[in-house]
């Protein structure tokens, strides 16, 4: 059964359309990545279906439109994770993770023992430990990435969206953000969908691909069952000539490489 189903989805800034009829499913238990250039409509497609833009089209997550949802109960469901938090006032790092519990509080009820606790946890698991009194201004950017993210993994909903989230990471912590995240997904089998700039990254950490171009969609991509040369070239339409090899880790996994051909100067 389909955990998020979106359909003819349509979306823009004033009169100036951006996304044009984008359609996919999303199983519970599932990652899904987005690829595009910039200006592809990732940033505005993960807007709509938060509600933070305004649509057309239909986005249904467990059967109900989230667009109809009151603001509060769709906070609940459905976590977002911008490029940059908005933060600009100096809080301790501990305290913006706490804000990942304000959909479950009162207007003026306080955040429980409990859940600082399990807020430490989060700074623990995401590794910022020992800076919960640290004033988040005063981290870089990959950390902050990274506290932003500690704030949703406290969350109860059951869809992340999450913007461009390895763009301030190194390398070892890209691969450990995807660990979190496919944790969280699995751990109450929700779903999770990334905008995503590095393709390796997304072809070998995400359970399906939606391919952007200038608002539209190019096609959806499963790396795990797909067959290379249907890959490929799909991902030629992104990138220009690319070729798509298979490899095994150290573990024996798989993993994909994807390299750029070079292209006719014609």
């Amino acid at each position: 059964m389909n955990g998020l189903t979106v359909k003819d989805l349509c979306a823009g800034y004033g009169a100036a359309p951006v996304l044009a009829e984008v359609g996919f499913s999303l199983e519970p238990g599932h990652v899904l990545g987005v690829l595009g250039a910039n200006g592809s409509g990732k940033t505005t497609l993960l807007k709509s279906l938060c509600g933070i833009l305004p649509h057309t089209g239909s986005c249904l997550l467990y059967g109900k439109e989230l667009s109809k949802l009151p603001t509060r109960k769709a906070a609940q469901l459905c976590s977002y994770i911008p490029q940059r938090s908005g933060i600009t006032i100096d809080l301790p790092v501990l305290d913006v993770v706490l804000m990942g519990f304000n959909a479950r509080l009162g207007l003026l009820e306080r955040p429980t023992a409990a859940m600082r606790q399990q807020a430490v946890q989060a700074l623990e698991e995401v590794g910022l430990s020992g800076r919960e009194e640290v004033s988040y201004l005063a981290l870089s950017e990959g950390q902050r990435q990274l506290c932003i993210l500690a704030r949703t993994l406290v969350s109860d909903g059951s869809l992340l969206l999450l913007d461009e989230p390895e763009s301030a990471l190194d390398l070892r912590f890209r691969h450990r953000l995807m660990a979190h995240v496919r944790r969280w997904v699995q751990q109450r089998d929700g779903m999770a969908i990334l905008c995503l700039h590095d393709p390796l990254l997304a072809l070998n950490a995400c359970d399906r691909l939606l391919l952007l171009r200038e608002g539209r969609s190019l096609g959806l991509l499963s790396p795990k069952v797909d067959d290379p040369a249907r890959m490929e070239q799909l991902l030629s339409g992104l990138y220009g000539p690319v070729s798509l090899h298979e490899i095994r880790d150290r573990s024996g996994q798989r993993q994909l490489v994807m390299l750029k051909e070079q292209e006719d100067d014609a």
